[in-house]
């Protein structure tokens, strides 16, 4: 993880240089202050004895040096920082424009066995902590070592013994550190965890709003809310609990070698062996290694932050689409529009739902598909556009294979209605527009009046320019989906498939909607699925599928005429609403 991330900062070749450069600085500043201190204590003990003018200039000399360098140790670490927030947020721009187009081209098998919410969280709050990893420990990390690997060798050349007792608390903290880095990377990929399961709470609390409000079910969704939270709240306390302790520790590992440095030391000077300025510089490095000391707890933090966020997020960036453009793809040539379906077999995670389908759709002719739930109408709908590709058998478009056409270039000939319709936050028009986003207005209000929307449309306070609420709250089950209708057909796909798109609209609007269709789809291949028998009963084939398998197939008077399973299905729900019981005429007559 750590390589990758820096890698990805030295795309940023001129900032990140300007912030070494910087950190250079800071750190020769900072360890100029004690020489500073120093000497100034020595010339201070020189005016004692004589107060000559030339001591008082050197005294002064000193504080004006003094106030130079510390001005040059601020800006310095001005500039430091500064590129390392510029190098850590594009970097952090870099990565959530690589994880949403990986999201983009992610393979529906992949989106259906992930919750929204940890895909949600890990492109806001893994991202961030890798973006943190390069400011809170990347650059700092190169400002230590620079800083105390310097003040050791400027301490142990002065003076050998007392460099190693002031270097003596080094050990430890590296020991320390280490512990520490492994435990908080632990925690911190834990932690990342139970804030995935938090986000997913919220997210389905919300989209589910209607449900939790209609059963009364507001306390129940706070216990499991607060119970998230809670388990988030506990490891988020183990986590300050091991930083705070570690840096405890640490600092008191250094004020016991700053204390062994003043007891050595000043029997020194007063047996004479070392001046009060040369002591007062031994503890003004201490002094400034202070600070660095007690921040390498942060930056151990930053470092298993970013290894647990890296992992996470990079787990994601790795993967390749099930479904993909192999090489050598081409675009697809429609010349007639035929589709076909070869022997097709297809199963999700191991279990087959379709197995050996065989039906061809010619231009102008209409296949309609029906039978129970989960035997498989639904697979073939989305196998059309290559959202899977078949387990066995092949499915062409006039002879070319699927898995020989660019995805782009399907999926721009091939129209999906599907049942569950998804509107975004946006005007009518857009969300009718959103294939093609530059389409005329004409090509809009069109389409809209194919999927018998218009005049509502019309009716609206703004028009087309009405907005439509989150997943479309604003509009009836039935109307969404005649917009996702509206949707498709602007496009005027070469090939349409209605997987129960018309389940939540009456039966006299989808004759209206039907009947305006049928002048579009003349001379286009369509495959309309439907629990519904009076969507497809004018189709020129009908498929009868259950348990994965074709068991009849015809029109609707041979299927009718076989007394099979569509004959069945046609009494149970036509036959009762043709017949009417003759007593019901009289009584209405009487």
């Amino acid at each position: 993880m750590y390589v990758r991330i820096t890698r990805m900062a030295l795309h940023y070749r001129w900032r990140l240089a300007i912030g070494l450069v910087a950190i250079f600085f800071a750190a020769g500043f900072q360890l100029a202050i004690p020489i500073l201190i120093g000497n100034a204590v020595d010339t201070a003990n020189n005016l004692f004895g004589d107060a000559d003018a030339r001591a008082k200039d050197a005294l002064v000399l000193t504080a004006i040096l003094l106030f130079a360098v510390s001005v040059g140790r601020g800006f310095s670490a001005m500039v430091q920082n500064y590129m390392g927030e510029s190098i850590g947020q594009h970097i952090g721009y870099e990565l959530r424009m690589l994880y949403y187009e990986k999201l983009q081209r992610l393979s529906f098998s992949y989106h259906a066995g992930v919750h929204t919410g940890d895909l949600i969280t890990r492109g806001i709050l893994d991202v961030e902590g890798v973006r943190m990893f390069v400011q809170t420990a990347l650059l700092r990390s190169v400002f230590l070592v620079v800083l105390i690997g310097t003040g050791m060798y400027l301490m142990l050349t002065k003076d050998l013994q007392l460099g190693l007792i002031s270097l003596s608390f080094v050990p430890f903290v590296a020991w320390r550190a280490t512990v520490a880095r492994l435990r908080l990377r632990s925690n911190w990929y834990s932690l990342q965890e139970k804030l995935s399961s938090l986000t997913k709470v919220m997210d389905e609390n919300l989209g589910g709003i209607r449900v939790v409000r209609a059963f009364a079910s507001q306390k129940h969704e706070m216990m499991k809310f607060d119970g998230a939270s809670n388990e988030a709240l506990s490891l988020a306390n183990i986590q300050v609990g091991i930083r705070a302790t570690n840096i405890s520790l640490m600092s008191l590992a250094f004020m016991l070698a700053m204390a062994a440095v003043l007891w050595v030391g000043g029997l020194r000077v007063i047996d004479g062996e070392m001046t009060a300025g040369g002591l007062t510089q031994f503890l003004a490095f201490m002094s400034i290694l202070l600070q660095p000391v007690r921040q390498i707890g942060m930056m151990v933090n930053g470092y298993a932050r970013g290894a647990a966020s890296g992992g996470r997020l990079f787990s994601v960036l790795d993967l390749e689409p099930d479904i993909q453009d192999k090489p050598g793809a081409k675009d697809l040539e429609i010349t007639e529009g035929v589709l076909e379906f070869h022997n097709v077999s297809f199963g999700y995670e191991g279990e087959h739902t379709l197995n050996g389908v065989s039906f061809k759709v010619q231009p102008g002719h209409t296949v309609g598909i029906v039978g129970p739930p989960g035997s498989g109408k639904s697979t073939i709908a989305h196998l059309v556009p290559r959202f899977y590709d078949p387990v066995d058998g092949y499915i062409t478009i006039d002879g070319q294979d699927l898995r020989d056409i660019k995805l782009e270039s399907l999926r721009r000939a091939v129209g999906v209605v599907e049942q569950d319709t998804f509107l975004f936050t946006a005007s009518v028009e857009h969300n009718v527009a959103y294939g093609d986003p530059w389409a005329p207005d004409d090509r809009v209000e069109l389409a809209s009046q194919y999927a018998q929307l218009g005049d509502y449309i019309e009716r609206l306070p703004g028009g087309y320019d009405t907005m439509v609420g989150e997943r479309g709250v604003s509009l009836s089950g039935g109307q969404r989906q005649r917009l996702s209708i509206a949707r498709s057909i602007m496009l005027k796909p070469r090939l349409i498939v209605f997987d129960d798109s018309t389940a939540a609209i009456d039966a006299a609007t989808e004759q209206r909607i039907r009947a305006a269709l049928a002048e579009l789809t003349k001379d286009r291949a369509t495959i309309i699925i439907s629990h519904r028998l009076s969507s497809l009963m004018h189709a020129d084939e009908i498929l009868f599928i259950d348990e994965g398998k074709i068991v009849e197939r015809g029109t609707h008077d041979e299927l009718l005429a076989l007394g099979g399973h569509y004959n069945d299905l046609y009494e149970l729900q036509i036959r009762p609403s043709e017949d009417s019981h003759p007593l019901d005429d009289e009584g209405g007559a009487s």
